[in-house]
């Protein structure tokens, strides 16, 4: 058997907002920029993971009304899951995300666990952590 991920979904409050910060500050590539029914969202991806999209999408895209707040309030206290990314530059990276105006939640630094990593929240307060791959 052969399993491997397609979409990971990313919470966002606001599309434009979010693209600045991965599309422009990461480098990611826009592969579908999608609207229906009034809902918008948009796939990136990286040449290094052709297979791999992010998918950014507002709170209430294709839910509830009452499930779409509860989404809102979770992404503004800022405890919806985190992403996790591998670099082959960690201190460039970290450079490029903080000249962008990322907010800066960890420079980067050797944990005791193992990887050289760096934290930011992108636009809409999602955990953003980027690894020295």
């Amino acid at each position: 058997m052969n399993i491997s991920l397609k979409y990971a979904h990313v919470t966002v409050t606001d599309i434009d907002e979010s693209l600045a910060f991965y599309r422009d500050a990461l480098g990611l590539q826009v592969r579908n920029d999608v609207g229906s029914d009034g809902q918008r969202w948009v796939t990136l991806g990286s040449d290094a993971q052709p297979d791999l999209e992010l998918v950014l999408s507002p709170p209430h895209a294709g839910r509830s009304q009452a499930d779409g707040d509860a989404i809102q309030e979770l992404l503004t206290k800022g405890v919806m899951p985190m992403l996790v990314f591998t670099t082959d530059d960690l201190d460039g990276t970290f450079e490029k995300l903080r000249a962008s105006g990322a907010e800066v939640l960890q420079e980067p630094i050797d944990q005791p666990w193992g990887p050289r990593d760096c934290a930011f929240r992108d636009p809409s307060g999602n955990l953003i952590r980027f690894n020295q791959g």
